[in-house]
């Protein structure tokens, strides 16, 4: 008998319910376990969670408590078995705080209840073959601090993700540099010296097969065109440093069909790209794509 996966519907006052309802029409009903509410929904979920109203638009204390409490029952659920992975719908990290839930998103929240032996959850974006892992991710510019062993673990993470989960034998890494033009040899910062090309050296003792610290202004020039021509990108992973130094490049050229997976735990979570959009919430114009693709590759993994 196979697996379900695991869907949830996100924050109720944003667009996940409706791109939710929307995607699922492509697929089979049978083979996902939906955790929401029916007055979100439009019809009875297999397992719900409480929800006096929905404000369209707002961020609430009480959108956020319901967010928090179906993605925990989704852990509980993975942890009984009989589950194949996680697919999330977008929630609103201001409302979680609200609601006392202190996470940066729901990557963290996975992890809380899913790490075990110290793994650590790590975001990793999947459009087609374009694939960006962020070193760090919703933390302020002045406060990112990076260390060799935290690439060295975080990259690994990703080799292994690659080599097991997406069938590709060793793997090509790209590394963004942290500074422009990788520091210039220490004119524009030192991270480049001091903790990233001892982190590859290290690697490649290991035998991962990982470039030099590039700068990264012209290291995704190469991926934007190939992938706009439906060719192969020159790498199979970039590593950026930063949140927006790896989004920025991949949202631009496929925010329609970007997936944040995450890995390094022992069940894949998918998500559309994409936030809550309080914007249009409630309108039904929300678009579906990023979140069918989020459902797609769940299935496949």
């Amino acid at each position: 008998m196979c697996k379900k996966v695991i869907i949830t519907t996100g924050d109720p006052n944003g667009i996940g319910a409706e791109v939710t309802v929307k995607a699922l029409k492509n697929f089979n009903r049978n083979d996902f376990f939906i955790i929401s509410n029916r007055k979100v929904l439009g019809f009875e979920p297999d397992f719900e969670i409480e929800l006096d109203k929905i404000e369209p638009s707002k961020i609430t204390k009480e959108g956020g408590e319901f967010s928090y409490q179906a993605l925990k029952k989704a852990c509980e659920l993975v942890k009984s078995g009989g589950f194949s992975a996680i697919v999330t719908a977008p929630v609103a990290k201001e409302a979680l705080h609200l609601a006392d839930h202190n996470f940066s998103g729901q990557t963290e929240i996975l992890e809380k209840y899913l790490a075990h032996n110290g793994q650590k959850a790590e975001m990793l974006f999947v459009a087609n073959n374009f694939r960006v892992l962020l070193l760090t991710r919703h933390v302020a510019l002045k406060e990112i601090h990076l260390t060799k062993e935290l690439v060295i673990k975080k990259v690994l993470t990703a080799v292994e993700f690659l080599s097991k989960n997406q069938k590709i034998k060793n793997p090509k890494l790209a590394l963004c540099a942290f500074n422009p033009h990788a520091g210039e040899n220490g004119l524009f910062g030192t991270e480049e010296q001091e903790i990233l090309i001892p982190a590859v050296k290290e690697l490649k003792k290991m035998g991962v097969n990982i470039t030099e610290p590039l700068p990264a202004d012209t290291l995704f020039v190469k991926a934007g065109k190939n992938f706009l021509k439906s060719e192969n990108v020159p790498f199979d992973c970039y590593i950026a440093c930063y949140h927006d130094q790896g989004l920025i490049p991949i949202k631009t050229l496929a925010s329609d069909c970007t997936v944040n997976t995450t890995i390094g735990l022992d069940i894949i979570r998918t998500s559309p790209a994409h936030g809550t959009a309080f914007d249009i919430a409630g309108q039904g114009i929300a678009d579906e794509k990023s979140m069918t693709e989020a459902i797609r590759q769940a299935l496949e993994y």
